[in-house]
């Protein structure tokens, strides 16, 4: 058993000593559980180009450092580990939409570093799109309205009225983010977890999941409280695991809203102690999903087991992606040990 020692507790973790490892990359992958085994969608190469396109069509990669970004940040590779099984056309919304919130998230982020304030109007135009469907008057406006467009025609009503509101989560999601950011008392660990749940973006994938079934999920299975729980359960999983690789770039940044770093605060300890503390929580997590799964999934049908299936992909494919991706490569230049 490896124990970790923080300022004001042993926490025991429940992992097994093994051979040493150099970086905190290693580390992660040391004691990370990861049951689901890698997948990639055959349609990648096409995706990535769409991808390319459809931010030029809008103008975003005419925005200095938008195009390396999206090139460090792979979004179609992204979609494709999360979603191996989706059609060409479903891939596509997948990975625009990924492009799309990491080119807002990016915005966001420096926009309101300065004073949370300065992020209502883009904001607030999103909530327009989204609830009212008011025209853009923004380039970031104009690629929303578009996948709000492609999603109504590919989703039945009721998914697509999902999707929108799951993303107008995602928007209120980040004003506390930087209002958490501007604040000077350090944010306590639930907070912070209860912000990244909204700032993740994960959910609004979730419509799309039961979009790729032959047909809509019953009231029964989709309202069903084990199947909330795994939904809740899955999109945390699965922001968490890049928390563990960006917690490097994101501690030099000075961000706030990230996993391990909220246990650091707290603990006031190393931030390899801190990730592997991150981490706990993190198995924890994926083995409650694994044991409610089981439970449930002979209740399901095709289209709900399909449905679980989608959701959980993503916290597959959000670590194959977070091991490799260029954004978070700052993790294999820390040692493992403090």
């Amino acid at each position: 058993m490896t124990t970790l020692s923080a300022t004001h507790e042993e926490v025991a973790v429940g992992v097994p000593d093994a051979i040493p490892v150099s970086t905190l990359k290693d580390l992660i992958d040391r004691h990370l559980h990861m049951p689901f085994p890698f997948q990639r969608n055959p349609g990648e190469t096409e995706a990535a180009a769409g991808v390319e396109a459809w931010l030029r069509a809008w103008g975003l990669t005419d925005e200095p450092g938008v195009a390396a970004m999206i090139a460090r940040t792979r979004p179609a590779e992204l979609a494709s580990y999360n979603s191996p099984t989706m059609d060409p056309g479903l891939l596509q919304i997948v990975a625009d939409q990924i492009a799309y919130q990491f080119v807002f998230d990016d915005r966001a982020e420096e926009t309101g570093r300065g004073s949370p304030g300065g992020l209502l109007p883009m904001l607030c135009e999103s909530i327009a799109i989204l609830r009212d469907g008011r025209p853009p008057g923004t380039p970031l406006g104009a690629a929303l309205a578009d996948l709000h467009r492609r999603v109504r025609e590919r989703c039945t009503p009721a998914q697509a009225a999902r999707w929108a509101w799951k993303s107008r989560e995602y928007v209120h999601g980040l004003l506390y983010e930087a209002v958490a950011q501007a604040h000077p008392l350090p944010l306590r660990t639930g907070d912070c977890t209860s912000i990244r749940s909204l700032t993740a973006g994960v959910e609004p994938f979730h419509p799309l999941c039961e979009a790729a079934q032959p047909h809509e999920l019953s009231p029964a299975e989709l309202h069903h409280p084990v199947v909330r729980r795994l939904s809740r359960l899955s999109a945390d999983a699965a922001v968490w695991i890049p928390d563990l690789f960006s917690a490097v770039k994101e501690q030099r940044a000075g961000e706030m809203i990230n996993l391990a770093l909220a246990h650091q605060r707290e603990h006031r300890c190393s931030l390899q102690t801190a990730v592997l503390l991150a981490v706990r929580q993190i198995n924890g997590t994926i083995e409650e999903i694994q044991r409610l799964y089981a439970e449930i999934e002979p209740q399901l049908s095709p289209v709900g087991v399909g449905y679980v299936e989608g959701m959980i992909g993503w916290i597959r494919g959000c670590y194959y992606w977070s091991r490799t991706v260029p954004r978070y490569a700052d993790v294999a230049s820390v040692p493992a040990e403090p």
